[in-house]
């Protein structure tokens, strides 16, 4: 009985993520800049996951939660690259610049 409440639970939990990655969906292709598209994608891509749990879950297959982890690992990397890219215009940018020191060259001791 408790396992059928269980089933019913996580049936409610993924049919609301498929409600808010469909309004994601919307905000993805209406945002008005692309900073918003970008966190709706990343959004989406989390709901994702979560919806990849669920439903191994109601299925009975604790393998999806494996499969749902390295989905998050993707989504995560692929959102720092994009944002990457659209702030530099390229890749080989690095993420940390060190500061320019200033040469002691003026009576300096």
């Amino acid at each position: 009985m408790a396992s059928l409440v269980m089933i019913y639970v996580c049936v409610v939990g993924a049919i609301g993520m498929l409600i808010g990655m469909a309004l994601l969906l919307g905000r993805a292709i209406a945002g008005p800049s692309f900073y918003d598209r970008a966190l709706a994608v990343n959004s989406f891509g989390t709901k994702a996951v979560l919806f990849l749990c669920l439903f191994s879950l109601i299925i009975g297959r604790p393998d999806g939660v494996d499969i749902a982890i390295l989905y998050a690992l993707m989504n995560f990397i692929a959102t720092v690259a994009i944002l990457k890219f659209f702030r530099y215009r390229a890749l080989d940018v690095p993420l940390a610049q060190r500061p320019q020191r200033k040469s002691a060259g003026k009576g300096g001791a």
